[in-house]
């Protein structure tokens, strides 16, 4: 697959994570992950695997959090499949940064998450 090709995959797969969070779907959000991701969130903890990554979007999304926007995006290519996200992001009640999202390609073609450590650094 030419490098193009991944990062289209790639942002596809942040754009269809930012479409299930702002559809306040945490389903749609963990699908985007790998089955054996760890999550780092901090302050709140790891998250490991799609269950408990659901979880804690879910969680998240009862409090009330919606309206997930990025700026500053920056895609690094990493490896033979992949790249690296950072960024900053904003919701309606919380600001805070990407510190690296690794984004590969699986066998069915579509880029998810196999790791992903983020941080909320204020509320809004």
């Amino acid at each position: 697959m030419a490098q193009e090709q991944i990062l289209a995959a790639c942002k596809a797969g942040i754009s269809a994570w930012q479409q299930a969070f702002n559809s306040q779907d945490a389903a749609g959000c963990a699908i985007q992950y790998a089955e054996s991701t760890v999550m780092e969130a901090r302050p709140f903890g790891t998250f490991t695997g799609r269950e408990e990554i659901q979880a804690f979007w879910q969680n998240i999304m009862d409090q009330g959090f919606a309206d997930v926007d990025y700026t500053e995006v920056k895609w690094e290519p990493i490896g033979e499949d992949g790249y690296l996200l950072t960024a900053n992001w904003t919701m309606n009640k919380a600001f805070g940064v990407v510190h690296r999202e690794h984004w590969t390609i699986q066998d069915d073609g579509k880029a998810r998450l196999i790791s992903d450590d983020f941080e909320v650094q204020g509320e809004r």
